[in-house]
């Protein structure tokens, strides 16, 4: 069989799901291989666009070799402007080579005016018609080699984000068109959220023979008629993958050591509202992984892809370290506060730490639920950061208690601890269709679809989407303090590409780092 990561997602790194496929089929001694179209179709575009006829365009024409191999490289990252042209110039190369489908692709995003991934009509129409997608003359040749040469009798899609979704239907449309006697199967996140939603009728019967909720290792194997493994009887695996293709500094090494949130409390929360159970590899066996994965492919970066990475797996890596820098995303929790602790997260290759603090507002946060308060958020941030760690914190605006007055405290809370803050990532709440929390507000559709996620609603205190963005553009980014932490934001990439600005100039990991080598 073939597994793929069709377009678009950011170009940093390999999909981790798929290593984690990979290595499944593997331990049951399954052939198969895997494209990430991804970072193939992006590279095709990038190759094959046509002569451009601006100024600009042209300049990242004639650079877009010195570009790519600038991403590729460490020196980049010791200057955020220089990175930040370099970035625009690729991206400037592949919106102008897409251009001519109507659509406007990005290196992470993929906008079409008139076809939407959350309508199944027009997943369908995409699938009806491959021929339309920018990515055609890549895949329409691609496709047919891999399947004909390998004589492929099943292809797997990995579909987790929206801005993958039009083109994954366009290459499945593709090969049941030209290839019929192809099972197809469709899994991932975004496949795992529409299958979840209590409203869900599959609408893709006639395309798709298979659709996997959830983990898929166990009902892949089903699917071929074999056993399920333990969790212990494989690891990830990555060398069918192209590590030196994407574009970082050196290979970056995904890993997930559970599934769900071992909080999972929060209101609004997807994964909570998913009925996505938590489940927690034992850390001895995630660690055991973690040395032998490092060993085989030198990672300039592990990246920890849980929801949250639970204490106890944090003490365990500070008692085992893996041989690598890493990060992760983690709560707001006690340990945070206690220097000595920061301090050994450091020392076992720790660089960053991605903090969903949601608000700077107390009472907003018990609203939440989040399980955390402001003071226990100050003191991490400040024990974080004299560790010699970064942060990368994600703030949310517009969730029903909150007003301007709170977004203001937030507002506050930010300025005041803008030394202890590298990156932040500011977002605007949207309501789950499928949370119990949907009972408590007035409901307003507003993003049109059977596959809709998300619903609107009406804020009991005016305080709308509308007024949140005039807000967020009008007061937040424009005090100085938050000015100075979003003009490191890396461009396209974020926190992707973030540990490697902290890396190199001068707050980075040493003991055993690639980059220090």
């Amino acid at each position: 069989m073939i597994l793929i990561n069709p377009p678009i997602v950011k170009p940093s790194e390999p999909p981790a799901g798929i290593g984690k496929l990979s290595g499944a089929l593997r331990a049951a001694n399954i052939r198969h291989h895997i494209i990430d179209a991804n970072i193939e179709g992006i590279c095709y575009l990038l190759n094959n666009a046509p002569e451009p006829a601006d100024t600009w365009t042209r300049r990242a024409f004639r650079h877009l070799s010195h570009n790519l191999d600038a991403l590729k490289g460490r020196d980049i990252y010791r200057n955020i402007d220089r990175y930040k042209r370099a970035a625009m110039d690729v991206n400037r190369i592949l919106e102008y080579a897409s251009a001519g489908s109507g659509t406007r692709l990005s290196l992470a995003d993929y906008y079409h005016p008139n076809l939407s991934p959350l309508k199944s009509s027009n997943l369908m129409y995409a699938a009806e018609h491959p021929e339309e997608n920018p990515f055609f003359p890549y895949f329409s040749t691609r496709l047919p080699e891999l399947v004909k040469s390998e004589r492929i009798g099943t292809a797997g899609f990995s579909i987790n984000y929206l801005s993958q979704a039009l083109t994954a239907f366009a290459m499945i449309g593709f090969l049941k068109r030209e290839f019929p006697h192809v099972k197809l199967i469709g899994g991932g996140g975004l496949i795992t959220s529409w299958m979840r939603n209590p409203g869900w009728k599959n609408p893709f019967g006639g395309i798709l023979d298979h659709c996997i909720s959830g983990p898929g290792e166990i009902p892949l194997l089903e699917i071929f008629g074999k056993k399920a493994l333990k969790k212990g009887d494989y690891r990830p695996s990555y060398d069918l993958l192209p590590v030196k293709d994407y574009l970082s500094p050196g290979f970056i090494l995904p890993f997930s050591t559970s599934t769900g949130c071992y909080w999972s409390q929060c209101s609004f929360c997807p994964e909570k509202a998913e009925g996505n159970i938590y489940a927690q590899i034992r850390p001895d066996s995630v660690i055991d992984d973690l040395s032998y994965l490092v060993r085989q492919f030198s990672p300039v970066l592990i990246h920890l892809t849980d929801n949250a990475i639970s204490p106890v797996m944090m003490r365990k890596i500070v008692e085992r370290p893996p041989g690598a820098p890493w990060y992760g995303f983690a709560r707001v929790v006690d340990c945070f506060t206690d220097t000595d602790f920061c301090r050994a997260l450091k020392d076992s290759g720790c660089v960053m730490l991605k903090l969903g603090l949601e608000s700077g507002d107390q009472r907003v946060l018990d609203y939440m639920n989040k399980g955390c308060d402001v003071k226990t958020a100050s003191k991490a941030l400040k024990a974080i950061k004299e560790a010699g760690i970064s942060t990368y914190i994600y703030l949310l605006f517009g969730t029903p208690s909150e007003t301007i007055e709170e977004a203001r405290n937030t507002l506050s809370f930010v300025a005041a601890h803008s030394d202890y803050i590298d990156f932040l990532n500011l977002a605007v709440f949207n309501l789950p269709v499928n949370s119990p929390e949907v009972r408590e507000v007035d409901t307003v559709a507003f993003y049109e679809g059977d596959l809709s996620l998300y619903t609107d609603f009406r804020h009991p205190e005016g305080w709308g989407r509308r007024q949140v963005r005039e807000f967020l553009d009008r007061e937040f980014k424009r005090d100085p303090a938050v000015q100075s932490i979003m003009r490191r934001q890396p461009q396209f990439f974020t926190s992707n590409h973030a540990p490697f600005f902290m890396m190199e100039q001068g707050n980075q990991y040493t003991a055993g780092s690639v980059l220090s080598q």
